[in-house]
């Protein structure tokens, strides 16, 4: 039987030697996302500037005064996923789409383990078959993830 000193010492020790994550890797996943579901804002920007390449397809789900204010260049607002008239808008807007078209989804009103947004909009995307959506991994929000680290934007 274990004693609960020897269960912190087994488990401190497993921490110090790298088998569970650091915090870094635990914010990485914030919101139950998978790396192979996500794209990293620094991979975004540069997948922008490729010459040659369709552009991806880019669509602000989160809340319209937030794409009003600040959005990343060539965003399409496609609603507010956490409301149904916001995922009636989204299958609209990506209706005519091949189901092979890149998409990129993000919101970046909030932390994003607790964006209401984001989640409904990529399971309507996989559930309507399209099979290269990936969310922008923004931590915290979109100013502090995006617009504070230079990446392009426009609005106010």
């Amino acid at each position: 039987m274990w004693s609960k000193r020897r269960f912190l010492k087994v488990i401190f020790g497993v921490a110090a030697v790298g088998l569970i994550p650091s915090g870094s890797a635990c914010a990485q996943m914030a919101g139950g996302w998978s790396s192979s579901q996500v794209i990293q804002p620094s991979a975004l920007a540069a997948r922008m500037k490729e010459k040659g390449h369709r552009p991806p397809i880019i669509l602000q789900i989160g809340f319209d005064a937030l794409y009003r204010s600040k959005h990343i260049p060539g965003a399409i607002f496609a609603g507010t996923a956490s409301q149904q008239d916001g995922l009636d808008r989204l299958r609209t807007t990506v209706e005519r789409l091949p189901k092979t078209r890149e998409i990129y989804i993000y919101c970046g009103c909030c932390p994003m383990g607790k964006c209401p947004n984001v989640r409904p909009a990529y399971d309507l995307l996989t559930q309507m078959g399209f099979t290269h959506v990936k969310v922008l991994m923004l931590p915290t929000n979109f100013s502090r993830d995006w617009v504070a680290k230079g990446y392009p934007f426009t609005g106010e």
